[in-house]
């Protein structure tokens, strides 16, 4: 079975958006955990996480995707940019304990000069401080598209940083279609993208999937999503993404340009592509 969601507002609150999901025929969905361009995290209602509980068991959702805000960045050279970081992460997992067994997926972060690898050894460092024994939920890596001085732009980029930290088992990676393909990911051959992931990575860690199309052509580094079939990568490539054998048990959520209508209709087609 497709177990796929799209990006949904959590300004209405946790059940709310259980409802919406469901609404536009999702068993899954990501949401921000706080304002995606700021640092406001909304206070969390203990009812109202707890009839998301409920929902998601009645209707056998498969895991959820919690997304960091994009204004963090552990990688940074300033050193109140990663504190701001790191309070924000460990405040989100211990939020996300309302919502336990699910996924808090974030971007590694932009090394600003200093190389790659100061910047994967600052990352490191910060999950070392986050990552508790007791957490129940996995945090996530996600690829990069490789603009500018990001880092995660390629599969041994996120296999350091996996292998420092101590908590791996915490750990996992989101594979987003988009950023792979302009990180020059020919996902025409996901074979062979996904024997590199295993060999440099290991499958097990790949934990869900951002399945968007991409404007850009193959190694663009440029990340810009398209609506599915809208794109360079196209829809035969991304319905072979959901039905390989690898992955089709994951979790899907599209991040692409659209409303709630335009959701329902993409979920609607990837389920009629599903096998």
């Amino acid at each position: 079975m497709l177990h796929i969601g799209c990006h949904l507002s959590s300004s209405d609150g946790f059940e709310a958006m259980g409802k919406t999901a469901l609404s536009i025929g999702a068993d899954t969905f990501q949401f921000f955990t706080r304002n995606p361009r700021g640092s406001k995290a909304k206070a969390i209602d203990p009812q109202d996480a707890a009839a998301l509980r409920t929902l998601l068991q009645e209707h056998h959702f498969a895991p959820l995707i919690a997304h960091a805000p994009y204004t963090l960045n552990p990688a940074s050279a300033d050193v109140k940019t990663r504190q701001f970081a790191l309070q924000t992460m460990q405040d989100d997992l211990q939020r996300m304990e309302y919502l336990p067994g699910n996924l808090y997926n974030f971007h590694p972060g932009s090394h600003v000069g200093q190389g790659t690898e100061k910047g994967i050894e600052l990352i490191i460092e910060l999950l070392n401080k986050i990552l508790t024994p007791k957490q129940t939920t996995t945090v996530l890596l996600e690829t990069m598209a490789g603009k500018g001085s990001e880092i995660g732009r390629n599969f041994d980029e996120l296999k350091q940083i996996l292998d420092g930290v101590k908590l791996n088992e915490k750990m996992g990676v989101c594979l987003d279609t988009c950023h792979v393909h302009d990180a020059g990911y020919d996902l025409t051959k996901l074979d062979d993208v996904l024997t590199a992931f295993d060999k440099q990575i290991g499958l097990s860690l790949l934990k869900a999937v951002h399945l968007n199309d991409s404007l850009n052509p193959l190694g663009a580094h440029k990340d810009r999503h398209a609506v599915i079939g809208g794109g360079q990568i196209g829809t035969e490539v991304l319905a072979g993404v959901i039905n390989h054998p690898a992955l089709k048990q994951l979790p899907f959520c599209l991040e692409t340009p659209n409303d709630l209508k335009g959701y329902a209709a993409e979920i609607k087609l990837l389920r009629s592509l599903a096998r």
